[in-house]
């Protein structure tokens, strides 16, 4: 496995925001100009710009921010009910298929725990709850999605980083203008935030290229992520426990926190 360091993230943490947010609809178009040119001092290329002027307002990114109670599972405080709500099965059933996703890929997830100390029970419940374990990886327009997030001051300026990234994707050939995701602008099998795959991407199959919707390089860039931000090989992650307070990097909902701990310990049981 090899790391795919892509430095413009680094400068992206420190880089001066857009100029301003927006609560109206109408301001959209006059938000991209002031993030092109954010976009431009950090080095945005010609695809990325071109991305940019094509991006449009994402009306269910938008619906989340105006209205945080449409998005699905944030009343769910019982992991059971989270687990159901969110795979549209029964916990047990979910948990039953993560185990099922771990025995069919064993060296994988043998070798990704081995270098980064997550547990396949972590890394496989994640994948599960993001994109049903590749089988749907969203259909938003993934810089529709960051663009549109990254301008609604309830967000504002905490992911402008991650749309100016998003726009460095596509100058990079990772993905392209109408590349979908998730409507905060996630990508590939883990639907991570793009600056989160610009700073911890990893070339887990070894072709030289760290791919967000290959399966082995995204579950091995979640781990590298977690360790990133704490995780403790070998130790619990119930809740309460340090590892518990590391997903927070991946999710800062208590709810989605609370369901992969949740069905990861029974994972392993």
């Amino acid at each position: 496995m090899r790391l795919i360091a892509l430095s413009f993230f680094a400068a992206l943490i420190a880089a001066p925001a857009a100029s301003q947010c927006i609560t109206s609809k109408g301001a959209f178009a006059q938000y991209k100009q002031s993030l092109a040119q954010t976009a431009a001092a950090q080095g945005v290329g010609q695809r990325g710009q071109q991305a940019l002027a094509q991006a449009g307002l994402s009306s269910i990114t938008w619906r989340f921010e105006s209205q945080p109670s449409s998005q699905t599972g944030t009343l769910q405080g019982d992991p059971a009910q989270f687990l159901a709500k969110r795979s549209g099965t029964s916990a047990a059933d979910f948990i039953a298929r993560v185990q099922n996703r771990i025995a069919r890929n064993p060296n994988t997830f043998s070798a990704i725990e081995q270098r980064y100390g997550v547990p396949a029970s972590i890394l496989a419940t994640i994948w599960g709850l993001e994109t049903s374990w590749g089988g749907y990886m969203g259909s938003t327009p993934i810089v529709s999605g960051a663009v549109t997030l990254a301008s609604y001051c309830r967000r504002y300026p905490r992911f402008v980083p991650h749309a100016v990234a998003a726009l460095q994707l596509v100058d990079r050939g990772v993905i392209t203008s109408s590349t979908g995701g998730g409507p905060s602008g996630e990508l590939g099998h883990m639907q991570f935030l793009a600056g989160n795959w610009a700073q911890y991407a990893v070339d887990a199959d070894g072709n030289g290229r760290a791919d967000p919707y290959a399966a082995a390089d995204a579950l091995a860039t979640a781990a590298n992520m977690l360790r990133a931000n704490g995780w403790r090989a070998g130790q619990p992650f119930g809740e309460g426990t340090a590892n518990f307070r590391v997903l927070a990097a991946w999710n800062d909902s208590g709810n989605y926190q609370r369901a992969i701990a949740y069905a990861a310990e029974r994972v392993r049981r």
